[in-house]
Formats: C-alpha cells, structure tokens, sequence
C-alpha cells in the first residue's frame, strides 16, 4: 500500500510476476481448471483481453507448458502485443474497441477446437481471486489500526471484468459496512453510467459491458477522459517517482475527485493496476 496523500492509499499490484494485478485472476482460474481437470497437461489455454490478463495468461502457459492463444482488440498498446509474443503466445487480433466481437470469436475457437476458454469475463473464479486475496490483503493493511489511518470509507476502481470490483466491495463491507464503493469507466465509453460503448484509450477498463459488476455493489460511477488519465499517470511518475499505467491514472485521478467531493474522514483506497512501461507507445 503507497500513500499517496493523508486521505488516499493505493495497493501497487505492480510487483506481482507480470506487473500487473490480473495475475491474480489468471492464476486462480488456471489452478483451478488443472485441479478440475477441465485443462489437462499440454493443453491449450485461449482468451479475449485487453492485455494484462492476455499476458497473464501467457506467462502461466509458458511456465507450465501449454499452448496460450490471446484474441485483443488492434488498437492495444504495442507493448501489450510484443510482451505477449515474448511468451510464446500467439495473437490474433479483431477491430479496434471491439470486446464483443473478440470474445464471440473466442468461444467459438474453443468450441471447435476443444481449448480450455479462460471466460475472465464471466468466470466467478476471478471474483473468488480478489475476495480471497486482493480484500483480505487491504483488511490486514488497515484493520484495527490506531494511528488513525484504519478507516477505509471508499473503494475506487476502475472495471474490466468486474472481479476487483465484485471481489473486493463485498469483502470489505463485512469490516467497514457502511464503506462506499466507486465504479471509474472511461467517459467515452460510459456503459454503466447508462450510455454506449465507445473508443478510448484507457486500456484495461470500460471493455463495452458490465459483466461481473452486479450495479447494487456500485455506490456511485464516475466518468474519466482519457486525457485525463494519461496526464495523471504521467504526474505520478515525475511528482511522485510512481511509475504505473493509464487506468492507474483513472483511478488516482477519480479516488482525488471523490474525496474533494466528499471530505471523508476516513480513507480511500484505490489499485495501482499495473507498471507503465506498458505503454511507452501511447502515453
């Protein structure tokens, strides 16, 4: 947990194996289809992804010798493509922006060909993953603490699948009841504030659907600009010496617009999602 400032914490899931907090989910689901059996030795592993989770998965085949195949959107950062071929995965690209086509184009691979399909999307495993660690991690950090930083008031994330958001808000609630919980999408594409899905450039959240996010777990949404994003991530780096990617910068600047909004007495926590360096080509 970095602080940021006296009323917002983040949780830098920069440090885990990939740089970013998917290889959470990635390992839960994987772990649990080889304990099921649903993916067997040699198998192949296939995905929808905007990225982090594409090369989470690309990692986890290389290290246990599958067959990774990741399908993405083509206007992914360069980074994201490269990485993933640095693992051995192969990918296949569709339209810019288009999540639905990506995933349909997914299922039907894994049908015809009888690869395990990962379905982050809609695979509750990935909720389980934050629940049993992602929440619990954030409780330890701050429960029963007595210097007065051990009321956590409101949870801003960002949302791809939905699994941060349905893993950690629930959790936390059971020690913080009357917590908040904030949704950050991309004003350009403002799905669950009730608009259409768009293009914008805050690769890993606003996907084009709600998917996991049940909207009764939502206190509030809020709308960031791209733009926006991108400077804030910049200013974290030369401000603060925090290196992290674009949806990082969503979250920071949303967590920053609620407590100005607001004036908690407790404080925010929000997620560093991943490490910057994995948008050189468009930050």
């Amino acid at each position: 947990m970095i602080k940021i400032n006296d009323k917002l914490w983040a949780k830098a899931e920069v440090f885990n194996p990939t740089g970013s907090i998917k290889d959470r989910p990635a390992s839960y689901i994987i772990n649990d289809a080889e304990k099921n059996g649903t993916l067997l030795p040699g198998g192949t592993i296939c995905e929808a992804t905007s990225g982090n989770m594409g090369v989470s998965f690309a990692w986890l085949a290389a290290e246990r010798g599958y067959r990774c195949v990741i399908i993405m959107p083509s206007n992914m950062s360069m980074e994201r493509k490269k990485t993933l071929e640095l693992y051995g995965a192969e990918l296949i690209e569709v339209d810019p922006g288009d999540f639905d086509g990506a995933i349909a184009l997914r299922d039907e691979m894994c049908e015809i060909n009888g690869w395990f399909n990962c379905n982050q999307f809609g695979n509750p495993i990935n909720i389980e993953s934050h629940k049993e660690g992602t929440a619990k991690e954030i409780i330890k950090r701050f429960h029963g603490l007595n210097d007065g930083n051990g009321y956590v008031e409101c949870l801003v994330t960002g949302t791809g699948t939905g699994g941060t958001l349905m893993g950690c808000g629930p959790q936390l609630k059971t020690v913080w009841p009357g917590m908040k919980v904030v949704a950050v999408e991309p004003d350009e594409s403002p799905v669950m504030s009730g608009g259409e899905p768009g293009l914008h450039g805050i690769q890993g959240i606003g996907d084009g659907s709600k998917f996991l996010v049940e909207m009764k777990e939502v206190s509030e949404v809020l709308r960031i600009k791209t733009e926006d994003a991108k400077s804030r991530a910049r200013q974290l780096a030369k401000e603060h010496g925090i290196f992290v990617g674009i949806s990082a910068g969503a979250n920071i600047l949303a967590a920053e617009k609620w407590i100005e909004d607001n004036n908690p007495t407790g404080i925010v926590v929000t997620f560093l999602c991943d490490r910057g360096d994995r948008y050189f080509s468009c930050i």
